[in-house]
């Protein structure tokens, strides 16, 4: 077994699949730019979504990644052996080539074989879909298992919760997956512990998934006419297995962060409850640095992935305070986590000023009412077994106490929330309802209707006509988020549009809806397109070839999809709003009527 660190497994994985000839991509942001139904990139196959749902990449039928995501579904998990809520996943894609054969024969080759990973096969044990009304049992992936030398007692059938990955409640690509753990030889927590069980023995390190059915509107199954093979490799579990250690917070990208914390706190030899607080203050800060980091420029807020970020951050200072931290600290260990990362994300480095500021700001601000906030709790808390919705609200409006938050302290003194009434005060005030937030959490593929693909060609004429009105060649886009209903794009600028601005800009994109401009996509180096003058963020990495939309002479842009062939397809433009969303980001939000 190699002991690699994080770079070295990086590397190794793209080097093993570009020798089965697959084409090595960049990774996107973390912010799922053709995905609405998501806050962020929790998979690989966010930025993929076009390309899974049939439409030509530009770098091929085979692909391969090391794709930054974020994940808060698991976040009470954040603190054992392997959850985390910031990961680096590496992934090899299938579009419509090869299938669960090859696929298999590939992960157990570069897991065991001498010449990469040389894990003991002896401790590999897997598990696969076991069946259910919907789709069989996976008999096809567990046969390949076994001629591969893997016993029927180590391969488990898992229901759909643990073996299926489809779009959560909503219609499109989805179907059964394989997933690979590693035996770390610790002893079983009891009878019933197995692949699966949180307590550490077993290391989940790589995913297949077959996406071969489609889920219908009205909840059926259908075979996909595309069948595409979609997997995953946690770096840092992966890491951890290879290096021999109990936890993913012992390995390289996290050992000096976790150290640094242990002398900010005065702290030698931690208790159970310490260790915990001081992973989650990692965890939480290292997704915090690459959330601040991301070319979205996203910054803590009330709504989305601001929201999300915020929750994150105040967190890790509570968990501080838990650890007998009382001044500020969250900067000196980003100092460490952008150090660590510069390397393969030049955009941490690039980004550090942001990083750091908007880390203080949100680092001062809760420490002022975070002790305050706790002793309202106390009170609110004494000689109760709920805590009120309106309560909830309180804490929240007055202290900025996340209803996450709440409900943390509230389990820890053994009382429950009130989380209904806490959502209906919340939506009173027109804030985020987190019910919602929680549906976007749970991922699925895009909406790829024809409402979306009209407004992400609007985003285009909108991005050039910004340009063309501000007078500034410098605007980029910096986000973008679409749904049925409406487009939102946020773009670097650094003061409010006027009316008259926002007219200018309206009736420019109108005008080039009725020319009925042809949409036409080509393939091109990266470096022919930035000759040809493609708008793009170029800060950002790009495979080595990529796919270019015209909009008749009006614009020419680097994009993924998907795209209207006519702009006389989009009907009326209309801006319904335009704000700040960050320091120096403007947003706008429009429709088409």
């Amino acid at each position: 077994m190699k002991a690699l660190n994080s770079l070295e497994l990086k590397r190794l994985y793209l080097e093993f699949f570009r020798e089965k000839g697959h084409r090595v991509i960049a990774s996107a942001s973390l912010v799922p730019e053709h995905d609405p139904t998501v806050l962020f990139t929790t998979a690989g196959m966010h930025p993929l979504v076009p390309y899974l749902m049939g439409q030509k990449h530009a770098s091929g039928k085979r692909l391969a990644d090391v794709q930054k995501c974020v994940r808060t579904d698991d976040i009470e998990f954040v603190g054992d052996p392997s959850h985390l809520t910031f990961f680096e996943m590496l992934g090899n894609w299938s579009l419509g080539d090869y299938w669960k054969k090859e696929a298999i024969e590939w992960s157990l080759e570069f897991l065991t074989s001498k010449k990469w990973l040389g894990l003991d096969k002896e401790k590999i044990h897997v598990s696969v879909f076991a069946g259910d009304a919907d789709a069989p049992k996976d008999e096809e992936s567990a046969e390949v298992w076994k001629s591969l030398g893997i016993p029927k007692e180590r391969i488990y059938y898992f229901p759909k919760k643990d073996n299926w990955w489809g779009p959560a409640g909503t219609a499109g690509p989805c179907g059964p997956d394989t997933e690979m753990f590693y035996d770390t030889g610790k002893e079983k927590c009891g009878k019933d512990c197995r692949p699966g069980c949180p307590c550490g023995k077993y290391f989940e390190i790589w995913n297949d998934v077959f996406m071969q059915y489609n889920k219908t509107a009205s909840g059926k199954y259908e075979k996909l006419a595309q069948q595409n093979v979609d997997t995953g490799m946690g770096v840092e579990r992966t890491v951890a297995v290879l290096q021999g250690k109990q936890s993913v917070y012992e390995i390289e990208t996290y050992a000096p962060i976790m150290g640094k914390i242990k002398e900010i706190a005065r702290i030698q030899n931690p208790n159970a409850s310490q260790e915990k607080s001081m992973r989650i203050v990692a965890d939480h800060l290292r997704a915090a640095v690459f959330i601040l980091g991301d070319e979205r420029a996203i910054a803590p807020s009330n709504v989305d992935q601001g929201y999300v970020l915020r929750r994150l951050i105040r967190r890790a200072i509570r968990h501080g305070k838990l650890l007998g931290i009382e001044a500020e600290f969250l900067s000196e260990l980003a100092e460490i986590a952008v150090k660590i990362h510069k390397e393969d994300y030049p955009e941490l480095a690039k980004n550090k000023e942001f990083i750091f500021n908007e880390l203080k700001k949100e680092e001062t601000r809760f420490l002022n009412t975070l002790a305050q906030g706790l002793k309202k709790f106390e009170s609110m808390a004494k000689g109760k077994k709920k805590i009120s919705g309106g309560d909830a609200f309180l804490l929240f409006q007055s202290f900025g106490f996340p209803i996450e938050m709440t409900k943390e302290l509230a389990q820890e003194n053994r009382i429950e929330v009130d989380e209904k009434g806490f959502n209906g005060a919340y939506e009173v005030h027109q804030e985020l309802s987190r019910v919602g937030a929680e549906k976007k959490f749970r991922g699925g593929l895009a909406d790829a209707s024809e409402e979306t693909t009209k407004l992400h060609t609007a985003t285009h004429l909108l991005n050039e006509a910004l340009k063309i009105v501000l007078k500034k060649k410098g605007i980029v886009q910096r986000g973008s988020n679409i749904t049925p209903e409406r487009l939102r794009f946020d773009f670097n600028f650094e003061r409010k549009l006027t009316d008259a601005e926002l007219k200018e800009i309206e009736n420019l994109v109108n005008a080039q809806i009725q020319k009925a401009l042809p949409v036409k996509r080509e393939e091109m180096k990266v470096e022919e397109a930035k000759k040809r003058g493609a708008q793009a963020m170029f800060e950002q990495k790009y495979g080595e070839s990529v796919s270019v939309y015209s909009i008749g002479d009006f614009s020419f842009e680097i994009c993924g999809g998907p795209h209207a062939s006519n702009t006389k397809d989009l009907g009326k433009f209309r801006i319904v709003k335009e704000e700040s969303s960050a320091a120096g980001i403007r947003r706008i939000k429009a429709v088409l009527e």
